[in-house]
């Protein structure tokens, strides 16, 4: 079948010591930790490293920034499929822990290993409503912070100028299949073992190269709301308002990251198969469904 999930991102970082306060605060698991690097976990096994000095390739852009993603692939003779067919132009290099190292055609990091999952049947909180009563003589309790279950999509910003060559390393090579294809802004993309309706979005409308954002998939709309809620009381800052998206039709929250970009808080995607086919849109759908609007703090007239 080919790649499966992301298995893991590495930061090029300056205050290691503020981004682990983030990720530990944002509900990660800190697994490792040194004055140069650390490391966190998903609950599903996905690894997260802010590395003072990675290996990785050159940044895309100044400042701290996501400088690698690594995919997870299911067999040996799919990784072999997909390594020649990345290496046909460019280097393909083998690390001591087994993962392949390249890079893209905007120069992000891209790794190639054999996935390895940590199973997990996450536990939701029960509903209630008319006709359907799951919670039966007992409260809920708050949350607190969120912790994350997976990674569930990486998007990233590119030039215009070559995003169809950028784009084609992905489909072409990668075996990534475009969902919705949003010809002002970008085209948002589904791993071959990935239900999601997209896994990545390379994203061209603001012209340069960057990350924009990594979503993290929680349990439920109660995680989205007060993990955000959590990372506030903590003193970090929201960078998008509580919403529900257009296109994928997941509940988000986005907080700025001190390695770069933001982080996305995301429950209650849309799953597709191939029957969803490739949607494309001529004009770029509204961002969302709904976002949370209020007119409490406004002054009452006398």
């Amino acid at each position: 079948m080919g790649i499966q999930r992301i298995e893991s991102v590495t930061y090029g970082v300056d205050d290691i010591d503020e981004c682990v306060r983030f990720f530990d605060d944002f509900g990660l698991f800190l697994v490792e930790r040194t004055d140069e690097h650390a490391v966190f976990e998903t609950r599903t096994g996905q690894t997260l490293r802010l590395d003072t000095e990675p290996l990785s390739p050159p940044p895309v852009e100044p400042g701290p920034t996501l400088r690698e993603v690594v995919w997870g692939v299911d067999t040996r003779e799919e990784l072999e499929r997909l390594l020649a067919a990345a290496g046909k132009d460019r280097e393909v290099r083998e690390s001591a822990d087994g993962v392949h190292h390249t890079v893209d055609e905007t120069g992000f990091g891209v790794g190639l290993t054999l996935a390895r999952p940590k199973a997990l049947e996450p536990a939701q909180r029960p509903t209630n409503t008319l006709g359907s009563v799951n919670r039966w003589n007992t409260a809920l309790e708050p949350l607190g912070r969120a912790h994350p279950l997976r990674m569930c999509h990486v998007a990233l910003n590119i030039p215009k100028e070559g995003k169809d060559e950028a784009v084609a390393f992905y489909t072409e090579r990668l075996g990534f299949r475009p969902t919705d294809v949003v010809e002002p802004m970008g085209v948002f993309m589904q791993a071959p073992g990935d239900h999601d309706q997209h896994t990545m979005l390379l994203c061209h409308r603001p012209d340069r190269a960057g990350v924009n954002h990594i979503a993290y998939e929680v349990p439920g709309f109660d995680d989205v709301i007060e993990g955000g809620n959590f990372m506030i009381e903590r003193g970090w800052r929201e960078a998008r308002r509580l919403g529900r998206h257009t296109v994928g039709s997941n509940v988000f929250r986005f907080l700025h990251a001190p390695c770069g970009g933001r982080v996305e808080y995301a429950a209650d995607m849309d799953r597709v198969d191939d029957s969803y086919g490739t949607r494309v849109h001529e004009t770029t759908p509204p961002h969302h469904i709904w976002a949370l609007r209020t007119n409490r703090d406004q002054e009452t007239p006398a």
